[in-house]
C-alpha cells in the first residue's frame, strides 16, 4: 500500500470497495515518479468513497429510526382511538351523549 497517500492497509481493507484496494496495489506497484503522480488522486478518490459510505451509514440509521418511531405513533394512535371509543361507549351508556 502507499502509506503516506493512500493510508494504512487497514484502513483501506476497511473503508474501501476491492476495487479501489485492487487500484491501489497496482498504484503501489508503479515506478515512484507515476505512483507520485497518481496516488494523490487515488487518495481523493478514497476519501470520497469513505465519505459516501459513512454518509450512506447515517442516512440508513436516520431511516431505520424513523420506521420505528412511526410504528411507535402507529401504536399510539391505534390506543388513543380505543380509548375515545371506550370512553364514548361508556358515556353513551350513562345517557351523557
Amino acid at each position: 500500500m502507499l502509506p503516506k497517500t493512500i493510508g494504512s492497509a487497514q484502513a483501506t481493507a476497511d473503508d474501501t470497495p476491492i476495487e479501489l484496494q485492487e487500484m491501489a496495489k497496482a498504484i503501489d506497484s508503479l515506478p515512484e515518479r507515476y505512483r507520485d503522480v497518481v496516488a494523490p488522486a487515488m487518495q481523493r478518490v478514497v476519501e470520497c468513497s469513505t465519505r459516501r459510505r459513512r454518509i450512506l451509514n447515517l442516512v440508513q440509521e436516520a431511516l431505520s429510526q424513523l420506521r420505528l418511531d412511526m410504528k411507535y405513533l402507529i401504536f399510539d394512535l391505534e390506543a388513543t382511538r380505543r380509548e375515545r371509543d371506550q370512553y364514548k361507549e361508556m358515556l353513551e351508556k350513562d345517557g351523557l351523549l
